[in-house]
């Protein structure tokens, strides 16, 4: 069991926890009429739900074979935690003053950069149309109203 998958993944575990904790103090709402714990709570279910599933895969791999870890992969695991905990954290920050669309944009552009993937075409295009496509199911579809940001869409 690689030490820094369990430990990055148990730090993803409690954020999600914590997240799914707080945004059950906040409005729920439905899909239809969203309130503004529904988001944050779809993300934190998503968290350690992933999370777990890592730390369960981790378990599982540590018990068939016993392999060293190796200095300069540890310290990259570390800094990818730490950054993609960091972008979660500012796109909450920033999502009701750059809305829906564009927080979905920016973030999905970092976590694609912070997991490695370093072509920008690729980046970029994923991103847009992963924030287009997000936003014709949320917005347009099932007309939930979600934050607008100095953009207005």
């Amino acid at each position: 069991m690689d030490r820094n998958e369990v430990i990055g993944g148990t730090l993803i575990f409690l954020f999600g926890a914590v997240t799914v904790y707080f945004s059950l103090r906040m409005p729920i709402g439905t899909f239809r009429a969203a309130g503004s714990g529904l988001f944050p709570l779809g993300l934190g279910i998503l968290l350690t739900g992933l999370s777990g599933t890592l730390l369960i895969k981790s378990y599982i791999q540590g018990k068939r074979s016993r392999e060293k870890t190796i200095q300069a992969g540890a310290a990259r695991s570390t800094k990818q935690v730490v950054l993609f905990m960091g972008a979660i954290v500012v796109a909450t920050l920033l999502f009701k003053s750059l809305g829906y669309p564009l927080t979905a944009f920016l973030l999905l552009l970092a976590l694609l950069r912070i997991l490695g993937l370093r072509r920008w075409a690729y980046n970029l295009l994923l991103s847009l149309l992963t924030a287009t496509g997000a936003y014709l199911l949320f917005v347009l579809w099932l007309q939930i109203p979600l934050p607008k940001g100095f953009i207005g869409l």
